[in-house]
């Protein structure tokens, strides 16, 4: 065994130098004395040459950049202070190897391109538009114009967002303040409108049920008017049918609504009231 010991040493030295493998997180491209010969991005178990051929490894995955703040100048010259952050991929390891060699140079190379889309961009834009309104409108083009750039070191450019879009600090509170009160005078306006749509909406209702009303009492007006007149033309009806016995009646009605057990009457002897009730007596 122990004359099988060097070989075995050796045989583990040289294995590496001419066998390789590659994970499904990896791709890479042998060169030969600085010559690229071939793109592995197979995964599995390779050989190359020994000693001749070199292997160079990059990532398959996405990858991302976050960039340091930025101070950038806006439309309505506002100052605002940006960063991002780029997702990528290396899709063509050759370029990526001969433009940026590595991950260091890439990031630097991102972050310089995707600064001066975004500065170009901004400066087309409001204060507002960035903050709030056409933020996704405003990366889309960065991404655009910055994916465009970036191809040409074999970097494909997957997606660039604002992490965060604030103001210098020593304006921060000066620009707040007038938000503040711009946002005070827009309320202030709508409970103004506010109040006038319901002052229009309170004199038009008082306007209709003051109608309402004159109508309704209009009608039962109307209504009693044709009551009295038919209960007038009932009466004289029967009255026309049976004098005596409707003045009776009338008479009767009389006694019911003046007299009861503690009611004190004097009438004159010549009263029509008094000769009934000396009658009924």
């Amino acid at each position: 065994m122990k004359k099988f010991l060097p070989i075995l040493i050796l045989l583990a030295l040289l294995i590496p130098s001419f066998v390789y493998t590659i994970d499904e997180k990896e791709q890479a491209i042998i060169t030969e004395f600085g010559e690229f010969k071939r793109s592995v991005v197979k995964p599995g178990i390779h050989f190359k040459k020994p000693f001749i051929e070199k292997i160079s490894r990059f990532e398959k995955r996405m990858l991302s950049t976050d960039a340091p703040p930025g101070e950038y100048l806006t439309l309505d010259k506002k100052r605002l202070v940006v960063d991002f952050l780029a997702r990528w991929r290396i899709t063509d390891p050759l370029v990526f190897f001969k433009s940026v060699r590595n991950l260091f140079s890439a990031n630097t190379r991102i972050e310089d391109i995707v600064y001066s889309e975004l500065r170009e961009e901004l400066a087309t834009h409001n204060i507002n538009d960035v903050i709030a309104e056409n933020r996704e409108l405003i990366m889309d083009k960065v991404k655009a114009g910055s994916s465009e750039k970036l191809t040409e070191y074999g970097i494909t450019l997957v997606d660039v967002r604002i992490k965060r879009a604030d103001l210098p600090s020593e304006v921060q509170q000066s620009v707040f303040d007038r938000m503040v009160a711009e946002r005070k005078r827009i309320s202030k306006r709508y409970r103004s409108e506010g109040e006038e749509e319901s002052a229009k909406i309170r004199a038009e209702t008082i306007k209709n049920r003051d109608i309402i009303i004159a109508k309704a009492y209009a009608k039962s007006e109307q209504v009693k008017g044709e009551g009295d007149k038919k209960a007038t033309e009932i009466y004289s009806s029967s009255y026309s049918k049976d004098p005596d016995f409707y003045e009776f009646m009338k008479t009767l009605e009389t006694y019911e609504q003046i007299i009861d057990e503690k009611t004190i009457i004097f009438l004159p002897m010549n009263s029509s009231l008094l000769d009934l009730l000396q009658k009924r007596n």
